[in-house]
């Protein structure tokens, strides 16, 4: 800050500076708190998807054990064992995030998850290990162990170095070079957030390790000598979504999609049409098409591919659906946890639902108002949050519904102002004689016209001068001339109000200070 003596504002203004800067780090903390979460949230989901996952290769295990017991039955048993040791090991560590959570009010509320409490409680006693300490490194050891004894040699490796624990010791090298425990390192001291991700990452990594186990038990194994009669067919677009008119790129394979399995002919519809020849092409094992994707709305194709097998022709059903989109003319762009609507404010919005016609769409939310196609308007009451709820029907008639919620906020406090200028301001009396006092909100979103009904006006050593309307009157004036060179000029009390909405009452105007100049 200013050397020399400091005037009591001067004192006032590092005081808040100094405030400002403890906010700054405080905030910085949040976020880092809050970004934990989030990984922890995609770290559930993706955990969540590997365990669907997994269970399909399981149950394809499964399927090829009863066709072969002799072949794949020992592979079953052994990915058998290692579900129930990954069940074991995740629950587990399931049943510890839930004791650590047991007492947040909001689990979504990451920014207060900032207490190491629990597991430093629940792992550590003294220097030394407390009873739950001992049962997680024992968990973790077995289950690294006796599932290194079951994989392949080939995933082996990655299932050690996924539930290493440190040297033979235990022990791992911190940032300074010294030697402390695995446990120590990785749970001792650490926010709740953290320590919750660190868990689901174990976690995740339970399901890497199974997933990685089931595919290397899969591979090289399955029997490609099948009847083409165990087979179903599978539409492979490039992608899940085409625009209208655009050419549909994609193909109709089977399971398998060697250029042996490959169909000697096929007879197909789109929509009821017969599709020819200069429309599909065989390739890859399968059909890829060349028709356009059509009209917006859902599209069936249909038919049977035939091919020959011992002399004998044998054909395949077909039955597959893609779906056409209108192409957008914009991006849609949001920020996010910016949905906010300000109370006293005509909010302009836009609400729709691709696919569906404006005229098909309707949106209800207290003070929500159409005005035209997708246009509506908001104009929020009490309350901190407003949901505003659409849906729509889609051409067969199954209706769609969306719900989201807004915060709702009052209008920031505005500033005062002399001649457009806030804060400090030095003037002459003579500008300030004829000076319009109003009232601003710089940088708010919406361009509202305020207007100032009056206020008050203090020359120092004068009696304070009640003013109506937005100028200085001649009692005002009297006590200005009165006022010397450097004297600070206050306006304070300023009475705003928006002029289309005068019921609405705004915050406190903020003073402005005229320093004069002559």
């Amino acid at each position: 800050m200013a050397s020399g003596k400091a005037t009591p504002r001067q004192k006032m203004i590092n005081l808040m500076y100094l405030i400002f800067i403890a906010m700054l780090a405080l905030n910085m903390s949040k976020e880092v708190l809050a970004a934990f979460g989030l990984m922890n949230e995609k770290l559930e989901t993706s955990n969540v998807k590997t365990t669907e996952s997994n269970l399909a290769f399981l149950s394809g295990l499964e399927t090829k054990a009863s066709e072969n017991a002799e072949k794949f039955g020992p592979l079953y048993q052994n990915a058998q064992k290692i579900k129930e040791l990954s069940k074991e090991y995740y629950d587990y560590l399931e049943g510890l995030k839930t004791e650590m959570m047991k007492d947040v009010e909001d689990p979504k509320d990451y920014t207060v998850m900032d207490k190491s409490d629990y597991l430093d409680g629940k792992l550590f006693q003294g220097d030394n290990l407390a009873d739950g300490g001992k049962e997680f490194m024992k968990r973790i050891k077995e289950y690294r162990n006796e599932v290194a004894k079951i994989v392949p040699a080939a995933i082996k490796e990655s299932v050690e170095s996924r539930f290493e624990t440190g040297d033979a010791n235990g022990k791992v090298e911190n940032r300074s070079g010294e030697k402390v425990d695995w446990i120590n390192y990785h749970y001792e001291g650490f926010p709740l957030v953290a320590s919750l991700t660190k868990l689901t990452a174990i976690q995740a990594d339970i399901k890497a390790t199974e997933e990685d186990a089931l595919k290397s038990m899969l591979a090289g194994q399955l029997n490609s000598e099948v009847s083409m009669t165990n087979y179903t067919t599978l539409l492979q677009p490039e992608k899940s979504a085409f625009y209208s008119g655009e050419k549909f790129s994609g193909s109709i394979v089977l399971g398998r999609t060697d250029n042996s399995t490959k169909p000697d002919r096929a007879e197909l519809t789109l929509d009821g049409r017969k599709l020819s020849d200069a429309d599909y092409k065989f390739e890859g094992g399968g059909v890829k098409l060349l028709v356009s994707a059509g009209n917006p709305g859902d599209h069936k194709i249909e038919g049977t591919l035939i091919f020959k097998q011992d002399g004998e022709e044998i054909e395949v059903p077909v039955s597959s659906t893609f779906a056409t989109i209108s192409k957008p003319n914009a991006a849609l762009i949001a920020a996010d946890k910016m949905n906010v609507v300000y109370r006293g404010v005509a909010n302009p919005m836009s609400i729709s639902i691709p696919g569906i016609p404006n005229n098909k769409v309707s949106a209800s939310a207290p003070g929500l108002k159409a005005i035209s196609g997708s246009q509506y308007v908001m104009n929020p009451g009490t309350g901190r949050t407003v949901t505003i709820s659409a849906s729509g029907k889609l051409p067969d008639g199954q209706t769609v519904s969306s719900k989201s919620e807004f915060r709702i906020k009052d209008i920031p406090r505005p500033e005062g102002s002399v001649s457009k200028q806030t804060g400090s301001v030095k003037m002459p009396k003579t500008n300030l004689e004829i000076a319009t006092i109003g009232a601003m909100l710089e940088d708010f979103d919406f361009d509202l016209n305020l207007a100032v009904s009056g206020f008050k006006f203090k020359v120092p050593g004068q009696p304070t001068v009640a003013v109506s309307g937005d100028k200085l009157d001649s009692r005002a004036k009297a006590a200005l001339k009165r006022a010397g060179r450097g004297d600070a000029v206050q306006i304070f009390d300023v009475e705003a109000y928006i002029t289309n909405n005068k019921s609405y009452k705004l915050k406190k105007v903020s003073p402005v200070v005229v320093e004069i100049t002559n």
